[in-house]
């Protein structure tokens, strides 16, 4: 059984979609639960359309079935886990009738899913930006962990935990230490014993305190601590919430140093553009999939003319700044992530060729790399910690709707399209349109718009105009905007900046809206 929980993967995914649909051919049973009924959806067996943002009630409801229902794998939860009594009193009060209430999902199907997850053989949720794009990010993933806990479909074959990634090497950059409290290896700034090591190979002092994420770095830019940004392979100008705010704050910077392939919004901001090498064939390195594997990337062709890798560019910085690290080579960086990194010490470039890829962790040149994560949960005794149960509660998104604004936008991708559109905007497509604001047939019958026509998109923060596109994939009350295309729709003028507090991701799926004739038309 497959949980596609929070994502469009056949759009958003489309590579790892093809291994969801061979799993349907072979048999498995596809769930998946989303606002909209996308094209993904079209291939499930069950469609949970929930309403924006009640994914926590319908995942504790799902619970709460699976324990009354004498599903739960009371062995596994006495052997791994801790803090199950008091999630199980958490989630005795999400009956399928209250969770029906509240996300619009009927309880027949709530219970239905519940027993098809836990009774399955093997079942696995996978979940993206539906699900963390939320000012409660932390809390919607945890309460999926708890499924998979709650059932024992965790570090075991065919079974597990998800988080599908975004894009490229996401996984390899939180490996490296690319997270505000991380050092390479996920290893703790704040451990002097973890941090000490890194200090004595590098000759610096490490501050012992978790850095900003993205969202807190805007904060800080508002307070006037943050005066200078040094942003690598990022839009910010298009892809953070609340746009307009965001633009105030980079503009009103002493210094913005942009490195990219691209000349980006935010490039256009820069006092220095420093013109970078594509990583996927004029680079040396290695990337890190979803699925942990870490693999050899090797140039192909040589960057263009004024064009140098990333790594060349640090270091000639670096020289600049009084540090001469010699001359950069992609091996002994990664020989040095070996040294300092446990996870990844048995993974030598040697090995990586051979082998075509080594999942970490690998701990040295004996070891095949770990296959199933979380495997150790299943070891007696016990290897390592025990799991937690987290008990998280339902909240409303931030942005709530009223009379004045009934209409809840969400947010998302297209197939021909990624993100803010650097990437994909210079080459053609057969399959791309221009941006439009998606309502439901009903929608526009209600407001009397035309398929074709412009309207006034408002939001609590700013206002845009886009012609309007009828699509039965929506209920009433539900429009949809891509970020892809912010010269025609800047989408993000009209999006939430409610910050998660751990993740410090912004709220980009629930925004509170009206829609209105447009003058012009």
């Amino acid at each position: 059984m497959i949980l596609l929980w929070g994502s469009n993967a056949r759009e958003t995914h489309p590579i790892f979609f093809h291994h969801v649909l061979k799993g349907v051919r072979n048999g498995a049973r596809l769930y998946v639960v989303d606002p909209r009924r996308t094209s993904s959806a079209e291939w499930a067996d069950v469609w949970l359309g929930l309403d924006v943002g009640s994914d926590i009630s319908l995942a504790n409801a799902m619970a709460r079935e699976i324990i009354v229902s004498g599903f739960a794998n009371e062995g596994f939860i006495q052997h791994a886990t801790s803090g199950f009594e008091a999630y199980r009193e958490c989630v005795e009060k999400y009956t399928p009738e209250r969770a029906k209430r509240e996300t619009g999902v009927p309880a027949e199907v709530i219970r239905e899913a519940a027993h098809a997850y836990a009774r399955a053989e093997r079942a696995q949720i996978c979940w993206t930006l539906g699900i963390t794009e939320h000012h409660n990010a932390v809390d919607n993933v945890l309460a999926l962990i708890n499924l998979g806990l709650l059932t024992g479909h965790v570090g075991c074959y065919g079974s597990g935990l998800n988080p599908l990634r975004g894009q490229n090497n996401v996984q390899g950059g939180g490996d490296m230490g690319a997270i505000p409290d991380r050092l390479p290896g996920f290893q703790h700034v704040e451990n002097g014993e973890l941090r000490s090591k890194f200090e004595r190979t590098w000759g610096v002092r490490i501050e012992p305190k978790r850095g900003w994420h993205l969202s807190a770095m805007f904060e800080a830019m508002e307070r006037g601590e943050l005066t200078t940004l040094y942003v690598l392979g990022e839009n910010p100008a298009d892809s953070e919430a609340d746009r307009h705010h965001a633009l105030k704050l980079l503009g009103g910077l002493e210094f913005l140093v942009v490195q990219d392939l691209f000349y980006t919004r935010t490039a256009t901001m820069a006092d220095v553009v420093l013109p970078a090498a594509a990583g996927w064939c004029e680079t040396e390195g290695t990337v890190t999939s979803s699925e942990r594997r870490v693999q050899r990337v090797r140039r192909a062709v040589p960057p263009p003319a004024g064009v140098r890798d990333d790594i060349e560019i640090l270091y000639e910085l670096a020289r600049r700044l009084g540090h001469d690290w010699g001359e950069p080579d992609a091996e002994s960086i990664w020989d040095e992530v070996r040294q300092l990194s446990p996870m990844h010490a048995g993974m030598s470039y040697r090995r990586l060729e051979e082998l075509g890829g080594i999942q970490w962790p690998c701990y040295d040149e004996s070891h095949p790399g770990e296959m199933y994560l979380h495997s150790r949960l299943w070891h007696a005794p016990l290897i390592g910690p025990r799991a937690p149960f987290s008990a998280v509660e339902f909240e409303l998104p931030v942005d709530q709707l009223n009379e004045n604004y009934p209409i809840r936008l969400t947010t998302g991708r297209r197939l021909d399209s990624y993100n803010t559109g650097v990437q994909t905007e210079r080459y053609s497509s057969p399959l791309r349109r221009d941006e439009t604001l998606d309502l439901s047939p009903e929608d526009g019958v209600r407001y009397g718009f035309r398929e074709g026509e412009n309207v006034r998109v408002t939001s609590r923060r700013g206002s845009v105009v886009a012609p309007v596109r009828f699509d039965p994939g929506l209920r009433p009350g539900l429009a949809f905007l891509t970020v892809h295309f912010h010269d025609q729709v800047a989408t993000n003028e009209l999006t939430i900046e409610a910050v998660d507090p751990k993740s410090g991701t912004s709220e980009f799926k629930a925004t509170a809206i009206r829609v209105e004739k447009y003058p012009e038309n």
